[in-house]
């Protein structure tokens, strides 16, 4: 993981992430739909933040 992929997620919540998915991993529910699986919604949370960190620094530095 790069820079990129952390870009506006704090050292708490990388921790808080990793431990939810190796949870999700170990205890989740076996094959679910693309829908229904946590462990996709929580990489989608996680890529919506970095997004929104991305686009607040652009405006930032458009400004």
């Amino acid at each position: 993981m790069g820079k990129a992929d952390n870009e506006g997620l704090s050292v708490g919540y990388r921790i808080m992430w990793r431990i939810r998915r190796m949870t999700m991993q170990m205890y989740g529910p076996a094959q679910l739909g693309e829908g229904n699986d946590p462990l996709s919604r929580l990489q989608q949370e996680r890529d919506r933040k970095v997004a929104a960190a991305k686009a607040a620094r652009r405006a930032r530095e458009a400004g």
